[in-house]
């Protein structure tokens, strides 16, 4: 097997569907790894799993997963996810898409129609552009909870999701934040003292603020320096309060107005050493 470069991807402006050269099929257990040149599939990152992967057919045949893989230049043998030995984007590998079938859909050489299933795609789309703004928010909601100065977001508030977020998943239609709020978090100056009698109200401003961003109906779009799957993409977002840019992989809506609206709770855990946000899409986007 020789592969001469990563794979191009569509999928960060939207792309659902795409027409390629297949440069490999290789088996893998009970399955078949299939990659191509480019491809419109959203694959699972190993390194931060927030965003499920796309499914869809590749010449009909249904993708029954999609995950990151790598190889060494050269190289003969297709590391998928956690076997991975390098780091992503490591010079002298490739960086593939890896579309996970139950049967040869081709061989390789030959070409591959590729279709992504639209309505998981949608509902991970707006559950990944409803998370961005949503932290966004409970940055702007928190700021009064610091005593030192900590990065700030794109708006200027302390990040706080960026300080104390310990794992992200993206839901169809939604996504389940977790953030740790312990002694590191303290020590670089947020103040979680009796955070637990104020969650109601922290809420109600996130709430209010994302209704605002919602009717502001501001544009979203990914930056993109190149159509490799290993290149350093960005989510930007034209709010009222500035544009903000965060580091993102995944896939979202071209518009904050597509959520139509967007509701939040936020749990602490009986120690108060954990916080939990879990966001949801109730529009129609």
């Amino acid at each position: 097997m020789r592969i001469g470069g990563s794979t191009r991807i569509t999928y960060p402006a939207g792309a659902l569907s795409g027409s390629s050269p297949i440069i490999a099929v290789v088996p893998r257990d009970d399955r078949y790894a299939v990659v191509v040149e480019e491809t419109p599939f959203h694959p699972l990152d190993h390194t931060w799993p927030d965003q499920p992967a796309d499914t869809g057919t590749l010449n009909g045949v249904p993708v029954l997963d999609c995950v990151t893989g790598a190889i060494e230049h050269g190289g003969t043998t297709l590391y998928l996810g956690h076997e991975i030995p390098v780091r992503r984007g490591q010079p002298g590998w490739h960086w593939l898409v890896v579309h996970l079938t139950g049967e040869v859909p081709a061989e390789s050489g030959e070409r591959a129609e590729l279709a992504v299933e639209p309505a998981g795609r949608l509902a991970l789309s707006a559950g990944h552009t409803a998370c961005h703004l949503t932290a966004l928010a409970l940055n702007s909601a928190l700021a009064s909870r610091w005593r030192k100065a900590v990065a700030p977001d794109g708006l200027g508030n302390p990040d706080f999701d960026q300080a104390a977020i310990t794992s992200s998943r993206i839901l169809p239609y939604g996504s389940l934040d977790t953030y740790r709020l312990g002694k590191s978090l303290r020590k670089k100056g947020f103040l979680a003292d009796g955070l637990a009698g104020e969650l109601p109200g922290v809420a109600k401003q996130v709430g209010e603020r994302l209704a605002e961003w919602i009717a502001a109906d501001a544009p979203v779009w990914i930056d993109l320096p190149s159509p490799d799957l290993a290149a350093r993409r960005t989510w930007r977002c034209g709010l009222p309060d500035g544009e903000v840019a965060i580091p993102c992989g995944g896939t979202h809506l071209p518009g904050t107005g597509r959520l139509g609206a967007v509701s939040v709770t936020l749990d602490l855990s009986d120690d108060a050493a954990e916080l939990t946000m879990r966001t949801t899409v109730t529009g129609t986007p």
